[in-house]
Formats: structure tokens, C-alpha cells, sequence
């Protein structure tokens, strides 16, 4: 069988300082691929730097970075070159959703029609458009930047996160669903606008993970029960559980690897049967 052929070479994981893109992060260099961990929080990229370091014997730097910012990426863009080479690789894994752009309310029914501060009429457009923003241009900034060193050596793998949100919107999150549909409709773009250069453009769909910024919608923190919402995604999930962070890794690296040199532009799911289920 043709080996994944990974080794040696150099990966961008932005969100590198999370438990999701950390774990990702550490997937790669697990396979002999050099690591660079962007966060805004630098602390939390050089402590995973670290522990790649310590526990793969695989070169792997932290660096501050701002997905928002250009220049902060052109920034980055250097030291990785500087102390890592040139760049194989990009796994787009900042983003998130927030309270500031969420709905209290499911539904707008008739006991939120003196109160429409909980429902989409309440919505602040600061909060929107910051989610929105950290999940879409996220993703489009970073590839604008890093697939540069791909376009010089006319190959390379971009791999962007998803979400089940993407395909059908869950209720109370409408900036993060609508920011990840369009990641869905940029990675196919992108994959046709890069298609004759030798870049490759997928994206992971990944179902539910309790992270940081899900937690609040899913886990009642009085009582460190399921949420009504919580138990919702359990039920709807045929596996009925949380996915782990892990099993977001074999797809990755297989949409990155030589295997996979004939698909680009693709999204898919890795969500315990979430996107199969009807419900009934």
C-alpha cells in the first residue's frame, strides 16, 4: 500500500492552542510532520508546541497570531519559514460561536412577543458579525497567506472545519451557521480556483464535540447535567454520544495524505450518523 507520505512536512494549524486543533496538531506530528501552533494566545501555542515537541521528537514552534489580521499572518508566515521551511500544509481550524450571538429563544412564539431581546429581533450586530467573521474570513485570510509556499511548489493540502451547522442550521446559533455554510461553498470554490496549480481544498465536517465554546448551550453548569439542547444532539445522534477529539484525526490526515490525491472539494461529515438521521 503507498505510504501517507507525510513526513517532513510542514503544517499551519490555526486554533492550534485548542483541544480540537491541538489534538490535530499532535495527529501530524505523529506522522513525522513538522508543526506550526497558531493562537492568539501564545502561551497556550507554545505549551502545545511543546508537548509535540517532548513527546514526538518532531520540531514544532508556537506563534501568535490574529486570523483577522494580515499582516499578522505575513508575520507568522516568516518565522515558520525561517524555522520550519516552507509550508505543505494548512488545517483552518479557528472559529467558535459566542453568547453575544446567540438567541435565548428556539422559536419565536407568543410568550417572547413582549420580549423580543431573546429572540433574532434582539441579536446585536457586534456579536454577529464577530462570530461570522472569526469563522469565515478565519478561514479565507490564513489561505490567502500560507497557501502561497504551495503555489511555489505547485502542491499542497488545505483543510478547513465545518460543521453540521452547515447543512442544516441548528436553532439560536445564526452567525456560526451561516459562517460555516459558507466555509462548505468557499471550499468547493477555492478548490476549483486552485484545482490546476496542485493545491487541494477539503473541509471536515465534524458532528458534536463538547468544546469551550458549545459548552454553555450543552451542559447546564448549576448542575453539570444535559441541557434540553444537550439531550436533543444525544438523541439525534444514532451513535448517541459526543464525538472525541481523536476521531476527527484519521480524516484529516487521510484528505491531506498521497491517498487522497484525486479528491478536492469536498466536505465530509465525521458526526456519529448526526447528517443520516431523520429523526424518526
Amino acid at each position: 500500500m503507498v505510504p501517507l507520505n507525510l513526513s517532513n512536512k510542514v503544517a499551519v494549524i490555526t486554533g492550534g492552542g485548542g483541544v480540537l486543533c491541538s489534538t490535530m496538531a499532535k495527529s501530524l506530528a505523529s506522522q513525522g510532520v513538522k508543526t506550526a501552533i497558531l493562537d492568539l494566545n501564545l502561551e497556550a501555542a507554545q505549551k502545545v508546541a511543546s508537548e509535540i515537541e517532548n513527546e514526538y521528537n518532531v520540531k514544532s514552534i508556537g506563534i501568535s497570531a490574529n486570523v483577522l489580521d494580515k499582516e499578522s499572518l505575513n508575520s507568522a508566515k516568516k518565522v515558520i519559514n525561517e524555522k520550519l521551511g516552507t509550508i505543505d500544509y494548512l488545517v483552518n481550524g479557528a472559529g467558535g460561536n459566542a453568547a453575544s450571538a446567540t438567541t435565548q429563544a428556539e422559536f419565536l412564539t407568543d410568550e417572547y412577543l413582549n420580549n423580543l431581546d431573546d429572540t433574532f429581533f434582539g441579536l446585536e450586530m457586534e456579536g454577529f458579525d464577530k462570530v461570522f467573521a472569526l469563522n469565515f474570513q478565519g478561514t479565507l485570510l490564513p489561505s490567502m497567506v500560507f497557501a502561497m509556499d504551495m503555489l511555489d511548489k505547485k502542491a499542497g493540502s488545505i483543510i478547513n472545519v465545518s460543521s453540521m451547522n452547515s447543512y442544516t442550521p441548528l436553532t439560536k446559533i445564526p452567525a456560526y451557521s451561516a459562517a460555516k455554510a459558507a466555509i462548505n461553498n468557499f471550499t468547493q470554490w477555492l478548490a476549483v480556483h486552485f484545482a490546476k496549480t496542485g493545491i487541494r481544498v477539503n473541509a471536515i465536517a465534524p458532528g458534536f464535540l463538547l468544546t469551550n465554546q458549545n459548552r454553555f448551550l450543552l451542559i447546564d453548569e448549576k448542575t453539570g447535567e444535559a441541557t434540553p439542547r444537550g439531550e436533543k444532539i444525544i438523541r439525534n445522534t444514532p451513535m448517541e454520544r459526543y464525538g472525541e477529539p481523536e476521531e476527527l484525526t484519521g480524516t484529516m490526515l487521510y484528505l491531506l495524505s498521497d491517498w487522497a490525491n484525486f479528491i478536492t472539494g469536498v466536505v465530509i461529515p465525521v458526526d456519529g450518523g448526526f447528517s443520516a438521521y431523520s429523526g424518526v
